[in-house]
């Protein structure tokens, strides 16, 4: 069925999308008093102001106004038009809804653009079809077999859609023209390159089995392509370029199918390439993710703690895994995340372990028995060094100490203080004599960097607080969004332009179209149609007002006068200055006139407009 979704469902598929649930799948959520509290997804926090609340089914950030309900966080988080994200809602909750949207009506409120769309749409193609050739042909049956020699099994290369490029040169590229993509683009997206010297393309991957790259929302954005056979000059391993929709630095493998368990057990296990998710996920284990062939970054961190507080590395053994998993570890603890790490022996991989050892032991050995943080920063700091050596003793203990002067409890201090004068031989009282003046000088140095960096903020720069008339607007927007009957008075009684800020002004305008279309107030779906964020955050700061229901129309009549006052001001004030510009050009005629106005607007403030 093609066409306008029935209102019906849009009602049932909000009832059925329980607000708390639906934002648990993207983040953490942490329960105070009726309300559930946590980072703020829309902009960058280290303490918590994104609030939902289960009575009203609606969040709201206290730090940035974002705000809405179930459907406009979709929306906003995944950059879907209203439809997509019904239909996203609506498999989530079971229920049927035929759609058939052209890519017009699901751009419609998209900030993706055209070009981006073909990107990621062709991309889903080369899925669909490079899938096809690994199960259905016998072009494919050699990866196959490969793939389930490996311990992959049919359900996990159907669930992660693996698939196998043809070795010939131009199998997509011709496929990718027949199909109306431009080639330019798609040259451009990474899925095949442009010969140099001539107006003609190939394919990037070619005799390759391959890994499709998915966003966290389960789009497919690149591939990593494995040969079979890694005796020759070609790298294992072919990774699709930077594109403007893939960038390494925000991407996290397997994280769409990882978030349920993620948010069932509440941790992520962190690894370095997908290889090694896909081996975890055949021991078992559903909570691990892996950074895309680089280091572990801002962008990553921020993903991260959203879902979860607690995180356990899982890198490779060998001395460039230990560093890396070093420098998230010191990342993530930074960032007050409780940082586990999951060390490997023998210099082994995830995926070289388990094939050696099992899965069973990759998972009661290794994950399950993880190095705490500062265990971990110790292991790392002996590795090498030798205690019959005076140096070697006492950068040990500096490198340790470094480690326990920030973000630690004096438990977490005295029990790593005693195991450190048990190692090396040095008195207990001595290494806390060195660390107590570790912590006394870092925070003289922070109280120095803090002083040099705090400059007066610009007059300017400052946030516009508040005043009567902004309360104002936002009282009658609210009562408005309640009462369809409140716009149709202010308009019968002339009043076209009952606001003075033009983004209230703009609400406005669009309240009147959705009353005329639905007749009712209903905030929920009147958010639900606005297509601008900054519109939308207006609309929930006044839908979360309290509204006095008894003295409703005095607190309308209240609002009303004092808009009308403000107004007023403003008229005054532009008059003032056109009164200045009459005597600079001696018109003291109207110059007269216009003090005779201000006059008048004065008399008409003083009683009470």
């Amino acid at each position: 069925m093609a066409g306008k979704i029935p209102e019906h469902v849009i009602e049932q598929i909000r009832s059925q999308s329980d607000i708390v649930d639906v934002i648990s799948d993207y983040m953490q959520l942490t329960k105070r008093g009726r309300n559930y509290f946590g980072l703020c997804p829309f902009h960058g926090e280290q303490t918590p102001s994104f609030s939902v609340s289960s009575d009203k089914q609606i969040f709201h950030c206290f730090g940035c106004g974002a705000g809405g309900n179930a459907i406009t966080f979709v929306m906003d988080m995944e950059h879907l038009s209203f439809p997509d994200a019904l239909i996203k809602l609506s498999q989530r909750a079971g229920i049927p809804l035929e759609m058939e949207l052209s890519t017009e009506q699901s751009m419609s409120n998209s900030p993706i653009s055209k070009k981006e769309q073909q990107m990621r749409e062709a991309h889903t193609f080369a899925v669909e079809f490079y899938h096809h050739i690994l199960m259905n042909t016998e072009d494919g049956e050699p990866a196959l077999n490969y793939l389930l020699e490996r311990g992959f099994t049919r359900e996990q290369i159907e669930t992660h859609q693996i698939g196998w490029a043809l070795p010939n040169w131009d199998t997509l590229s011709i496929l990718l023209e027949r199909k109306g993509y431009d080639l330019e683009e798609m040259a451009e997206s990474g899925l095949i390159i442009r010969k140099e010297s001539e107006d003609s393309y190939f394919d990037r991957f070619r005799g390759r089995i391959m890994f499709p790259i998915r966003d966290e929302n389960g789009k497919t954005i690149a591939f990593s392509g494995r040969i079979l056979n890694s005796d020759g000059e070609d790298a294992k391993y072919l990774n699709s370029p930077e594109t403007p929709i893939f960038h390494k630095s925000q991407v996290l493998y397997n994280l769409d199918k990882a978030r349920a368990s993620i948010r069932k057990s509440r941790q992520v296990i962190l690894m370095e390439g997908f290889i090694d998710v896909l081996a975890a996920n055949q021991a078992g284990i559903y909570n691990a993710v892996a950074t895309m062939g680089t280091s572990l970054t801002p962008q990553h961190i921020t993903k991260l703690k959203r879902l979860v507080q607690q995180i356990t590395i899982c890198y490779d053994g060998d001395n460039a895994g230990f560093e890396a998993a070093k420098r998230a570890a010191q990342m993530l603890h930074q960032e007050q995340i409780k940082v586990e790490v999951a060390v490997l022996p023998d210099k082994l991989d995830p995926d070289e372990y388990i094939r050696t050892h099992g899965q069973e032991a990759f998972k009661n050995q290794i994950i399950e028995k993880p190095h705490a943080y500062i265990a971990f920063m110790m292991m790392h700091a002996k590795r090498g060094k030798n205690f019959q050596f005076e140096n070697d003793t006492l950068q040990y203990i500096q490198e340790v100490l470094e480690t326990l002067k920030n973000n630690t409890s004096p438990t977490e201090r005295d029990l790593y203080i005693r195991q450190l004068a048990n190692e090396t031989n040095i008195s207990q009282e001595a290494i806390s004599t060195q660390l107590r003046k570790m912590v006394a000088d870092n925070v003289k140095e922070q109280k120095r960097d803090q002083k040099m960096v705090e400059e007066p903020t610009p007059l300017l720069q400052r946030e516009r607080k508040k005043d009567a008339t902004d309360r104002a607007e936002s009282i009658l927007l609210a009562h408005m969004l309640h009462d369809v009957n409140i716009v149709n008075k202010v308009l019968r009684e002339g009043n076209n332009e009952p606001f003075i800020h033009e983004e209230y002004l703009s609400v406005f305008v669009r309240l009147i179209g959705f009353y005329e279309e639905y007749e009712m107030a209903d905030f929920h779906r009147f958010v639900e149609v606005l297509d601008d964020h900054d519109l939308r955050k207006i609309v929930m700061d006044a839908a979360l007002l309290e509204r006095d229901p008894d003295n409703g129309e005095a607190e309308i009549i209240d609002c009303l006068k004092q808009i009308e006052k403000r107004r007023l001001e403003l008229k005054i004030e532009q008059l003032k200055h056109d009164q200045k510009e009459a005597e600079k050009m001696h018109e003291h005629r109207r110059a007269l006139e216009i003090a005779q106005q201000i006059i008048a607007l004065n008399r008409k403030i003083k009683m009470g407009v």
